[in-house]
């Protein structure tokens, strides 16, 4: 049974409060520990696997090198949809109808054509960054963390940025590779853990409204499985929290690729480009790790948890 990694926000205009008592019920509390502890088995069995963990998808990894290049170009085509259809980083943030908004839309596209040159985008990148605090500062601080896994590309390219050459080819610098790599892992899984949550474990009205307005996502029923739109609400938040912990985990991320992108490739069907068009951070950190998962060299990286010495000189080659 696939869950539903759709936003619920990008597509319904219900905002009901949370509900804190539905996120402590038993049945609701027994998918958030099998989650944690899915999460938690998947690590110490998969620091025992070999690396790449499949071997057959190895050659993947001569694209390593073009990375950052490619996750530039993500980020760009994002901020270029979200400045054409007027929203702020995420397709539930309108912007303001106004002068101000229009300003904030052109620089956002002005921000999307310079990542996907591919040209000096460090800068750019440093402004993506610096735009999630300050969009905490109109939109609240918990849209923004629903919107971590852009920022997580922001700050791969803020510290591994494409090379100077025509492709954009960057050196293969194990320590930049595995702190941008790691703030890669802890934003994107970090946003996804702060949605299973916000629009689900702590939010069932809203992901009702969403399942009211398309009914088919509740898959178990679709198929002929009689579990409730609650239960199932439980399901889908327990499976997207588990798959956030195992980005955040980076362990065996090829696997974690090939599984997570089964449910969001399914959700396109229904929804079309607005979740493609939301979801493009998303495919361009599963690249990411794919690609560096699959290297024989960098695929060690790729769940490592960077030492202090490591953090310093990563930053020190950036600086």
């Amino acid at each position: 049974m696939e869950p539903t990694i759709a936003h619920e926000t990008w597509f319904t205009n219900a905002r009901p409060p949370w509900d804190w008592a539905f996120a402590v019920e038993p049945a609701t509390l027994a998918c958030i520990l099998l989650a944690i502890g899915g999460a938690l088995a998947w690590r110490l069995i998969g620091r025992r696997m070999p690396r790449p963990e499949l071997a057959f998808l190895s050659p993947l990894g001569r694209l390593a090198p073009w990375v950052p290049r490619l996750l530039a170009i993500h980020a760009g085509v994002s901020l270029l949809a979200q400045a054409a259809r007027h929203t702020y980083l995420v397709p539930a943030l309108a912007l303001p109808d106004s002068p101000w908004g229009a300003g904030l839309a052109i620089a956002e596209g002005l921000l999307g054509v310079w990542l996907i040159t591919g040209v000096r985008v460090r800068w750019a990148a440093i402004a993506v960054v610096v735009a999630g605090p300050l969009g905490a500062i109109g939109y609240g601080v918990v849209p923004i963390l629903e919107r971590m896994d852009l920022l997580g590309i922001a700050l791969f390219l803020v510290i591994l940025s494409p090379g100077a050459d025509r492709f954009g080819a960057a050196p293969l610098d194990h320590g930049r590779i595995e702190l941008a790599t790691f703030s890669l892992r802890a934003l994107v899984g970090g946003a996804l853990i702060v949605l299973a949550f916000t629009e689900k474990l702590v939010n069932p009205d809203l992901a009702l409204a969403f399942l009211h307005r398309y009914p088919a996502f509740n898959l178990a029923r679709t198929l002929g499985v009689d579990i409730g739109d609650p239960m199932f609400i439980r399901i889908a938040g327990g499976i997207e929290l588990l798959f956030g912990l195992l980005i955040l985990s980076g362990t065996m991320p090829q696997l974690v690729v090939l599984l997570a992108g089964i449910p969001f490739n399914a959700t396109l069907f229904f929804l079309g480009s607005a979740e493609l068009i939301g979801h493009l951070p998303v495919y361009g950190a599963m690249l990411a790790l794919l690609v560096y998962g699959s290297s024989r060299e960098l695929a060690p990286l790729v769940d490592a948890f960077p030492s202090r010495g490591t953090r310093r000189a990563a930053i020190a080659a950036v600086t």
